[in-house]
């Protein structure tokens, strides 16, 4: 059997794809993945705490509509209400990362997606049918594939890092950076180009002071993105110093950063409530091994403007593995209609 759409990915731009897929009845089968960076199921925004900036679900009772609409075999995997958001005895909080995951899952599946919790691990887009290979090694055959990988934020490694992702690090200032744990706190920002400057400039909004941590004594980013820096009087530059360690407690999160200088070793403590990677991104293609073209930071490549086309026919790219400007769970939804779209016409063009 030849399918008509494969989807390789299940975050925003994976599962909004599948709605529009499943609702032109073209039976889409998504591998949403299990271990490989590539296939996290549910994609990165499973790892998000309040999503406060995704339309149409404002904070209120959240979790009744969520165990309402997801099927109860799944609600093992939804995260625990968030204390201290209790108003009537109910919980009032922003919808979490899991949960708005789970909803669009549950939207696509109603329409009739078929899931499979397995990672592909290569293509082979030298010859029609399409084919992706699974990870026991089988091959699927399919007409149109739709890549919604994603894009991986960078991290440092340190294990006080990872202890204290979603309480207090974070690698999205745009996505977290008005959370209450962040007003009012100084706030760390790791990193020296423009993304790094944007973001501790827009923390600025909220922090009561941002200190934006570089190894060098000079930035990367533009000089007109330099100069916004060094004019925003709530943003002080730390030159020559890395972070040796994030401080805090289980409670209280993030309570301060440990910097190290580059010149002599020394080290020094900064109070904060958060800390901000900015160091980059890294798409997740390595599974198709060079069969896309993909840009200078190692994107894939939209040929068309406004349009998902890939150096492939019949292949389309979603998401942050094909934006390395924007990187929104709004924006991901919007591509994946974008490509469900596109690959629906592509399918009545060739009369498949």
């Amino acid at each position: 059997m030849t399918e008509r759409v494969v989807i390789i990915g299940s975050g925003p731009a994976g599962w909004s794809a599948a709605i529009y897929a499943a609702r032109a009845n073209l039976e889409p089968l998504v591998f949403e993945g299990i271990w490989h960076p590539e296939m996290i199921p549910l994609g990165q925004l499973a790892y998000t705490t309040e999503v406060e900036n995704y339309p149409g679900f404002p904070a209120g009772d959240v979790r009744a509509f969520v165990d309402s609409a997801v099927a109860k075999d799944r609600h093992y995997n939804l995260p625990p209400v968030p204390q201290g958001h209790e108003q009537d005895g109910r919980p009032h909080y922003a919808v979490q990362g899991a949960e708005l995951m789970e909803l669009m899952k549950q939207q696509a599946i109603n329409f009739g997606t078929r899931v499979v919790g397995e990672d592909i691990v290569g293509v082979d887009f030298d010859s029609r049918p399409l084919k992706v290979i699974r990870d026991g090694g089988q091959t699927v055959e399919t007409n149109t594939v739709i890549v919604a990988t994603g894009a991986r934020a960078n991290y440092m490694g340190l294990p006080s890092e990872e202890l204290f992702k979603n309480k207090g690090v974070s690698a999205c200032a745009v996505c977290d950076g008005a959370l209450p744990r962040f007003r009012n706190k100084p706030l760390v920002v790791v990193g020296g180009g423009d993304s790094a400057v944007e973001e501790a400039t827009y923390l600025t909004k909220f922090g009561s002071r941002v200190y934006l941590v570089h190894r060098r004594d000079q930035l990367r980013a533009s000089k007109i993105m330099q100069q916004r820096a060094f004019d925003d009087e709530k943003l002080e530059i730390v030159w020559n110093h890395v972070v040796d360690e994030v401080l805090g407690t289980d409670d209280d999160g993030v309570t301060g950063v440990r910097v190290k200088s580059t010149a002599d070793e020394s080290t020094k403590d900064l109070e904060a409530g958060g800390m901000f990677l900015a160091i980059g991104h890294t798409p997740n293609t390595s599974f198709l091994e060079g069969k896309l073209d993909i840009n200078e930071k190692g994107y894939i490549q939209w040929t068309t403007p406004f349009r998902t086309m890939t150096t492939v026919a019949g292949v389309f790219a979603a998401g942050d593995v094909a934006d390395d400007y924007y990187r929104q769970a709004i924006t991901s939804a919007g591509t994946g209609c974008m490509a469900a779209l596109d690959a629906e016409r592509y399918l009545a063009d060739m009369g498949l």
